[in-house]
């Protein structure tokens, strides 16, 4: 069974926009991350919290790829090594 995406926007005390992520990222709800990423913080840089995330398939990558001029990535163990292996790390900011 798949955890549900949940995606919810909020200001970190210092003003910067976040939009924390969690469940799994496959192509049944990527366009629902699409959505956020695009309506979020305007053309502020974006922390995109990911230690939440369970699972992230290709149709979530393609969409992180689309928006990574204007956001930075939170990640955890798990979905580390996908975001390394795939090259988004050389293109925007992993923590």
């Amino acid at each position: 069974m798949t955890t549900p995406l949940t995606v919810v926007a909020s200001e970190r005390p210092d003003g910067t926009p976040v939009l924390a992520v969690t469940g799994e990222i496959d192509m049944s709800n990527a366009g629902v991350l699409d959505d956020a990423l695009t309506t979020s913080a305007g053309d502020d840089a974006l922390l995109v919290d990911l230690s939440a995330v369970e699972y992230l398939d290709s149709a979530g990558l393609t969409v992180l790829f689309s928006h990574a001029a204007r956001i930075r990535v939170l990640a955890n163990p798990v979905i580390a090594p996908v975001l390394t292996i795939s090259g988004f790390t050389e293109v925007t900011t992993v923590e």
